[in-house]
């Protein structure tokens, strides 16, 4: 399959919220369940573990209106949380056997209460995750909490999961992220992997099993090899706030477009949240608590083990760019208080920075444009004195 076939797979998968590839799942494996998660941090591999089909949401993008969960939760809220309601409302999960909800923040937890209230029949689960890992509980809070998952999962599916399930599991997973991984090194290359086509890819396995998520990865990645750079005046900066709800793929287009190289982001968190593999040895519940403690500074996260404005100095001189664009979701409350302290570091460091708030909705595109091109073009013709 060539690349561009992979991409337009990915992109259909992506921009239909009908769960199509979980319904064709379902019907080749009649006593498989499915198991939807709420970004950033819920943890595919318990799911995997407990026999279910882990299916990532991202809301309802530029697919559907919202109009009866403005009934049910606030118009003044994210939109990725009203647009996910409002698909569970007019029937596009039905298909789910279950849904997690993580400590995202505080609207993911009100929006699990709601969930449970409107879909009964449906098993949900709030994941209590710790927020202070430094505390000396952290580890075995984390691994109790996700045993406690397991153990709701394996009753909607028949499959309460044991270690040597989550061991394998793990697995599998550290395998997917290897070639995530592998993925971002070809942004560091400039021309070589658009921000559109990675953020593509990465969602692309959006209802499929890891397995074939993982097989369609390869082939990407073989194809990505044998593509030369396209060599045009860019500026390399890094993206940073669009963590849980996801700016729309023409959007992203439209930042490529008027000069800017994406090398290094936090799109789609959730799929590729750890920088490194999990542990594959000793108890696995205890490996992917440890994993989880460890989590890397990042906009949902509010405790960890480094600063966070060092933290993401040290991104941004990994990636080697020239400067940051902040780009938060409207209404959202982490993001937006994190730009804050964001900026700050990025000011004192002499680094040139745009930020502009966005809607998973979001259609027209022309402010971005101009504010993207003025951005790239101070750069370009008026660089920074070193």
């Amino acid at each position: 399959m060539s690349l561009a076939e992979i991409l337009n797979r990915c992109r259909e998968r992506i921009e239909n919220p009908d769960l199509r590839e979980v319904a064709a799942w379902k019907a080749a494996h009649p006593e498989g369940k499915a198991c939807g998660a709420f970004p950033v941090y819920v943890p595919f591999e318990v799911i995997a573990a407990a026999g279910m089909l882990p299916v990532p949401t991202f809301g309802g993008g530029t697919a559907i209106e919202v109009e009866r969960a403005d009934a049910r939760i606030q118009s003044f809220v994210c939109a990725i949380s009203r647009s996910t309601l409002e698909l569970g409302m007019t029937g596009r999960f039905e298909g789910l056997d279950a849904f997690v909800f993580p400590t995202t923040c505080d609207v993911a937890r009100n929006l699990s209460g709601i969930w449970t209230h409107n879909f009964p029949k449906m098993r949900t689960v709030y994941l209590h995750l710790p927020q202070n890992v430094e505390s000396s509980s952290a580890l075995a809070y984390g691994a109790s909490e996700l045993r406690r998952l397991g153990k709701a999962l394996g009753e909607v599916s028949g499959h309460p999961p044991d270690t040597e399930d989550l061991r394998r599991s793990i697995l599998e997973y550290n395998a997917l992220r290897r070639l995530l991984r592998r993925l971002y090194q070809l942004r560091q290359e400039p021309g070589r992997l658009g921000l559109a086509e990675c953020a593509i890819l990465v969602r692309g396995g959006v209802g499929l099993p890891i397995a074939e998520h993982t097989r369609m990865l390869e082939a990407a990645l073989a194809a990505l090899g044998d593509r030369p750079p396209r060599r045009r005046d860019t500026v390399k900066v890094v993206l940073e706030g669009a963590f849980c709800e996801q700016p729309p793929l023409e959007l992203l287009q439209v930042m490529e477009e008027a000069g800017c190289e994406v090398v290094d982001d936090d799109l789609a968190l959730g799929m590729r949240w750890f920088q490194d593999d999990v542990p594959e040895h000793g108890d696995p519940w205890e490996a992917l608590s440890e994993a989880y403690r460890s989590w890397s500074p990042c906009t949902a996260v509010k405790h960890g083990r480094a600063p966070r404005e060092a933290a993401f100095l040290e991104k941004i001189r990994r990636a080697k760019a020239a400067g940051v664009v902040f780009a938060a979701p409207k209404f959202c409350e982490p993001a937006l208080l994190d730009y804050v302290l964001l900026k700050s570091a990025v000011q004192a460091a002499g680094l040139p920075y745009l930020c502009f708030e966005y809607e998973e909705k979001m259609s027209v595109f022309e402010s971005v444009r101009s504010q993207v091109e003025t951005f790239v073009e101070s750069i370009l013709f008026y660089p920074a004195a070193p």
